[in-house]
């Protein structure tokens, strides 16, 4: 329990316990809590979703809607972390140089422009999923990115020699990734063949995703996994689209 509430007071804007002080190893702990937190979200989504749905019905108003929750409940911390991922992996700089830029808290105009063009794109992948699908997308969504973050925090290499991601990298382990894994599934199961689909494919491309990054500048940053969440909830996204449509030739 002490994880989950960590993971949720750190991820999100939720806070049940409000807590200032925490230790190195209770942030690695909380690892295995991620997907959890993610079923938070997406509990709240659904239901936000699902009187949009009855008031508003499938408008444009209520995508909107859809797209900005996520950032409100979660304060904006992965859109943060993937701007900044923009900016210094795509900088042209050296590796060292690439990590500096992407410490500064300042945002540059290549993350700004890759945020606005996600949303956009985000906003258009909304807008064209079918009415039946938008509830389990809503739900499946949060939980698929924080178990990719989880799965690149096991199974990646930390790039700083200090910083709040190294926490949670020197943590988590193969177990770390087998319970957040198996607590994903379960979460998943009421929505059946097409929400493992979209996990798998979510999954495989935060796989990608990390080894690129690893391979640009020698691991992974907190900033990175935050970008990985966010990019995997839109894989996910299009993962239902191309699943319900698999689904139909089966």
């Amino acid at each position: 329990m002490k994880s989950f509430l960590i993971a949720l007071q750190f991820l999100t804007r939720i806070k049940f316990v409000n807590q200032d002080t925490w230790m190195a190893e209770d942030f690695g702990r909380s690892t295995r809590a991620f997907p959890l937190v993610g079923l938070v979200l997406g509990l709240l989504q659904l239901l936000i979703a699902w009187l949009l749905l009855q008031t508003l019905g499938m408008s444009n108003t209520t995508i909107g809607f859809l797209l900005v929750l996520p950032i409100v409940l979660t304060g904006g911390l992965h859109c943060d972390g993937f701007m900044d991922t923009v900016d210094g992996v795509f900088s042209g700089r050296e590796r060292a140089q690439k990590l500096e830029i992407m410490k500064d808290s300042r945002v540059g105009s290549y993350g700004v422009v890759a945020f606005v063009c996600l949303m956009l794109f985000n906003l258009s992948l909304l807008r064209d999923t079918p009415t039946h699908l938008l509830l389990p997308a809503v739900y499946l969504m949060p939980i698929a990115g924080r178990m990719a973050m989880t799965m690149v925090i096991c199974f990646f290499p930390y790039a700083r020699k200090e910083g709040m991601g190294k926490a949670f990298a020197e943590a988590a382990d193969g177990r770390t990734f087998w319970i957040a894994f198996l607590t994903t599934l379960i979460l998943l199961y009421p929505f059946g063949i097409v929400a493992y689909i979209a996990l798998g494919i979510g999954l495989l491309f935060a796989f990608l995703l990390a080894t690129y990054v690893k391979d640009v500048l020698g691991g992974l940053t907190g900033d990175v996994y935050g970008a990985t969440e966010l990019l995997t909830e839109t894989v996910a996204l299009m993962g239902i689209l191309a699943g319900a449509q698999l689904m139909r030739y089966i």
